[in-house]
């Protein structure tokens, strides 16, 4: 099955040599900026395509965190933004005033879903909010919402790979690639 998603993607936009280098690198910046901090520190990981980055961000921190989760759903089977999200797993907890949160999130296009959940957890009183992505699409920005930690910006293109996927498939390649249209168009699109 690899090799078929494989022969799906047109070019590979993010190798695996440059992810291990963006994760190195964010999670530098980031244990720098938190290493006095004398909050806890949580890494809120968007499921399902963040799991790969937050894994390998992690593992490179060097500052103690814990770790949350929530799922949120803004395209289903598309390969576009809806513009509304839903919220299918919540984060609960009841010390929220005093925690640092660092949201994880795959990838930022519009921006709805991150300016969304940041507004929710400072109006639930977390004491900070700070966003880090792995892939930023700031040419499709439809709310004014600049993440505080970017693993690099890409065109605007539909991509897969390390965590994204298309309806649920493509998500285990190593690297981040351009999906061939002809997966997803429809037949009158091409």
């Amino acid at each position: 099955m690899l090799k078929n998603q494989n022969e799906n993607v047109t070019k590979i936009l993010v190798s695996q040599e440059e992810i291990e280098q963006i994760t190195s690198r964010l999670a530098a910046q980031i244990s720098k900026d938190y290493e006095n901090d004398p909050r806890q520190v949580v890494l809120l990981i968007i499921l399902k395509g963040s799991v790969p980055f937050a894994a390998d961000l992690m593992r490179k921190l060097t500052i103690p965190v814990q770790l949350e989760f929530m799922k949120v759903s803004s395209y289903g089977a598309s390969t576009k933004s809806s513009g509304e999200i839903k919220i299918h797993l919540d984060l609960n907890r009841n010390d929220l005033e005093n925690l640092d949160i660092i949201i994880i999130e795959d990838i930022i296009d519009t921006g709805r879903t991150l300016n969304r959940l940041t507004q929710l957890l400072k109006n639930r009183n977390a004491h900070s909010v700070k966003t880090c992505t792995m892939l930023d699409k700031p040419s499709r920005r439809e709310v004014d919402f600049t993440p505080d930690y970017v693993g690099v910006q890409i065109p605007d293109e539909f991509v897969v790979g390390f965590g994204l996927d298309y309806n649920e498939e493509y998500r285990s390649l190593p690297y981040v690639g351009v999906l061939d249209p002809k997966q997803y168009a429809h037949p009158n699109e091409l």
